[in-house]
């Protein structure tokens, strides 16, 4: 006899997981349908959450972008330390060591002017008045120290250094002023400033645009209700559990957020790719980003398809919770 019970048990339960199924699989064919049976609606809410998530990964990738470009142009920046031409090689050696031991300092590089000369004559080579200047005695190009700092922001310790080291004050070219990255600082704090500012402007559009999109997939939802309104209370009147009522409005949903988001990748790959170069020659640092995406193109749908799936859930929950009255 218990043997029979358990078999009972299970075979009923087996029952309930089927008719479950059953159920879930009937939602979402009739999601899928609902999805084709207004046309002009589902392409307006499907277009305004495709701008919705394009915006949203416009902006992401913007961000990276210039963030990698702040980086980018730190690690070509330096602090230039120039000494006599006469310092010797050991006091040069000295100045460079105590300089890498410096906690603020990344690298040194040290330019003789034989090489400084060498190398400003073939960048000013067209241009005859500078060579000729560089013949004249006055016009020597000292040694030159290249600091690389870890935050050009943070000069205190540099400072410092140059204040009291007293081999560098032995050697010190007082006819040259040493740059302290000021117009490096002033290019680091611009772009800072755009990174500040595309984030915020990213951030209200996307906001905007997912309030749209949520309206629109709201009212979308909502048309459907009332065009399924006898149907509906048919379903109520035969005992159809509110589940099975709401699920295929959720569905329909979800799949606006699907189509969305591939277009929406889609999309935006293309404009990254398609802008690649123009960028690239205006010194903006755009390979890094679209390499990553590329690499990770598996991630990033994933999470846009996400993204569209939660704001056309809640929007049809809101809509079947408000007019289905179940």
């Amino acid at each position: 006899m218990p043997k029979r019970n358990t078999t009972a048990k299970e075979f009923a339960l087996q029952r309930r997981k089927r008719r479950q199924w059953i159920t879930f699989v009937r939602m979402i064919r009739y999601g899928i349908n609902n999805f084709s049976r207004n046309a002009w609606l589902t392409v307006a809410a499907t277009a305004v959450m495709t701008i919705t998530l394009l915006i949203i990964f416009v902006t992401m990738s913007a961000r990276n972008i210039l963030v990698d470009t702040l980086e980018q142009i730190t690690a070509t920046i330096d602090v230039s330390i120039y000494v006599k031409k006469d310092t010797t090689k050991e006091a040069i050696g000295t100045i460079q060591k105590d300089l890498e031991k410096l906690g603020s300092v990344r690298s040194v590089e040290y330019i003789s002017p034989e090489k400084g000369r060498d190398d400003f004559a073939n960048r000013e080579k067209k241009n005859t008045g500078t060579l000729d200047a560089l013949n004249v005695a006055t016009n020597e190009i000292p040694g030159t120290f290249h600091v690389a700092l870890v935050d050009l922001n943070d000069t205190k310790e540099l400072d410092q250094f140059i204040k009291s080291n007293q081999t560098l004050r032995n050697n010190i070219d007082t006819g040259e002023e040493t740059d302290l990255g000021e117009t490096g600082k002033a290019t680091i704090d611009r772009i800072a400033s755009w990174i500040e500012f595309a984030e915020k402007l990213g951030l209200i559009a996307s906001v905007i645009f997912v309030v749209l999109s949520s309206l629109i997939v709201f009212n979308t939802i909502r048309m459907a209700i009332f065009n399924r309104k006898e149907e509906i209370q048919m379903m109520k009147l035969i005992g159809a559990e509110k589940s099975f009522i709401r699920g295929p409005f959720v569905v329909e949903a979800v799949v606006y957020g699907f189509i969305a988001a591939v277009l929406a990748t889609a999309l935006s790959i293309a404009i990254l790719l398609g802008a690649r170069s123009g960028l690239t020659q205006f010194g903006v640092a755009v390979d890094g980003t679209i390499d990553l995406i590329i690499t990770y193109i598996g991630f990033v749908l994933l999470g846009m398809i996400l993204i569209g799936m939660v704001i056309g859930v809640i929007s049809s929950l809101l809509a079947t919770r408000r007019y289905l009255k179940i």
